[in-house]
C-alpha cells in the first residue's frame, strides 16, 4: 500500500509546474519516436509468428466435418483483435521499452542529473517522466495495430503455404460476424497498457537507489511489475466490456 501511494503522488506530480508547451511537444516527439517507431520490428517479428502458430493450432483443433473450414479463420481474428494483438505486444513493449525506460531514468537518478534538475526549479518528473507517458500512450495503439494486421496476414500466409485451409475461407472467416467493438476493445486495451508501461517503469526507475547494480535491479522490477499489472488489468478490461462485445 506505501508503494501504491507513493505512485499515485508521483502519478499526481505529473502535472505540478509544468513546462511550455513547446517543449513538451519536442520531448514528446522524441519519446514517440524512442518507444514507437524503434520497437515496429520486434513487434512485426513477434505478430507474424503469433498469427502463424495461432492459425496452425486452430486448424488442427478443430478438424471435425460438423466445424467449417473459415470459422478457423474467425477464430483467428477474434483471438488476435481481442487478446493476442494488445496484450502479448504488450509483454513484449515492457520487455524492450519498459526496461530501458527504468534503465535510463535509473542512470539519471544515480549520476544526479535528476537532483541537477531539481536544483534549478524544473519538476523533474513532469519534464522527464510525462512526455513518456504521453509518447508511450499515443504510440502503443498504433504498433497493436499494425500487430493486429500482421498476425492476421501472416495467418493467411500460413494457411495458403500449410494447406490447412484455403486462401478463400479463410478471408471469408475473418470477414464472418464481424463485431466493429471488437476494434474498439483492442484500443482501449491499447491505451491502457501503454500507459501502465510507461508509468511503472518510469517510477521504477526515477526512484532507483544505489548504483549500476541497483539500476539493472530497477530495470527487472520494472519489467515484472509492467507484467503483472499488464495481466491484472487485462483481466479487468476483459470483465467490464466483454459484455459488449455479444452481437
Amino acid at each position: 500500500m506505501k508503494q501504491l501511494g507513493k505512485f499515485v503522488i508521483f502519478i499526481g506530480q505529473l502535472f505540478v509546474r509544468r513546462e511550455s508547451f513547446g517543449t513538451y511537444v519536442k520531448l514528446v516527439f522524441d519519446e514517440a519516436i524512442k518507444v514507437g517507431y524503434n520497437s515496429i520490428f520486434i513487434v512485426v517479428i513477434v505478430s507474424a509468428f503469433m498469427g502463424a502458430v495461432t492459425t496452425v493450432q486452430t486448424a488442427y483443433n478443430l478438424i471435425s466435418p460438423l466445424i467449417a473450414d473459415p470459422v478457423i479463420a474467425l477464430v483467428v481474428r477474434d483471438m488476435t483483435l481481442i487478446e493476442l494483438a494488445p496484450t502479448i505486444t504488450a509483454i513484449v513493449y515492457a520487455g524492450k521499452v519498459g526496461s530501458n525506460l527504468a534503465g535510463e531514468l535509473g542512470t539519471m537518478r544515480i549520476t544526479e542529473q535528476i537532483d541537477a534538475l531539481e536544483v534549478m526549479g524544473i519538476n523533474s518528473i513532469s519534464y522527464l517522466v510525462l512526455p513518456k507517458i504521453i509518447g508511450s500512450v499515443l504510440m502503443f495503439p498504433l504498433l497493436v495495430i499494425v500487430a493486429a494486421f500482421v498476425s492476421i496476414y501472416g495467418g493467411y500466409l500460413t494457411a495458403v503455404m500449410t494447406g490447412v485451409i484455403s486462401g478463400t475461407d479463410y478471408i471469408l472467416g475473418i470477414q464472418m460476424d464481424f463485431i466493429p467493438f471488437q476494434v474498439v476493445f483492442a484500443i482501449i486495451k491499447a491505451l491502457t497498457f501503454g500507459f501502465i508501461v510507461a508509468s511503472i517503469s518510469a517510477f521504477k526507475g526515477f526512484y532507483t537507489k544505489g548504483g549500476a547494480l541497483e539500476v539493472g535491479q530497477s530495470s527487472t522490477n520494472a519489467v515484472t511489475s509492467c507484467c503483472i499489472a499488464i495481466l491484472a488489468a487485462d483481466f479487468l478490461l476483459a470483465y467490464l466490456l466483454s459484455p459488449l462485445l455479444i452481437a
